[in-house]
């Protein structure tokens, strides 16, 4: 999980309502699908051994509020949503914006994850997540986010990609794991969701680290 400055505004446990496994998505699904075309062009609609990375669609709003109504799954984040603001948030920043990915489970469809990808300058991407507190340490994050990474050098052409965090426990050890290189940290920079002042750490990586660090992923 990271730290986002207020992802709604920055361009920013039940099963609840999963995502179908891809062979057996239905019409219901297949909401706008020219920008499911537009997505599978760039490379954003793809899979990893365990995970299939798509587009948001409306009708995950129950399974999405599951991860950002969570307080605990939030504690690096910000306050958890209400149902009413994880709506607000899927219509407006996940699917009109399109600036994050659904992380699916390919076994039984469960939305595992949500992930921050967007461009901020010319080849240049944040990258972010939070993942169902049931779903950690399972290497979920560290396989998604991998497979972003690659996709975005491999297809996209992307020449550096950005995080941040105030979760030096485990936040800060994954991106070094997904080759990420610290860039600086802003002492007391944000307040956590108790109110004490937290250093922000940033994390980078450029097209050539990605190269030098050898992750790739066999993605269809």
């Amino acid at each position: 999980m990271r730290r986002q400055r207020r992802i709604a505004e920055r361009e920013t446990a039940s099963r609840g309502l999963a995502l179908r496994p891809p062979e057996i998505l239905d019409e219901r699904l297949h909401i706008d699908k020219e920008l499911l075309l537009i997505m599978n062009a760039a490379g954003f609609l793809f899979q990893t051994p365990r995970l299939l990375l798509r587009p948001f669609v409306s009708e995950v709003a129950p399974a999405l509020h599951e991860i950002l109504g969570d307080r605990e799954t939030m504690a690096y984040c910000e306050p958890p949503y209400t149902l009413e603001q994880t709506r607000r948030f899927l219509a407006d920043f996940c699917i009109k914006r399109q600036g994050a990915l659904a992380a699916v489970r390919k076994d039984n469809g469960l939305l595992t994850g949500y992930i921050l990808f967007k461009s901020i300058d010319k080849d240049v991407y944040e990258i972010g997540w939070i993942f169902r507190r049931d779903c950690w340490r399972q290497g979920y994050a560290y396989e998604a986010c991998s497979g972003v990474i690659d996709r975005a050098f491999r297809v996209l052409g992307a020449h550096k990609l950005l995080a941040e965090t105030i979760d030096p426990g485990k936040s800060v050890p994954l991106m070094e794991k997904l080759g990420m290189l610290p860039e600086g940290i802003q002492r007391s920079q944000v307040r956590d969701l108790s109110g004490n002042w937290a250093d922000l750490y940033l994390y980078g990586i450029l097209s050539e680290d990605w190269k030098r660090h050898g992750i790739k992923m066999d993605l269809s």
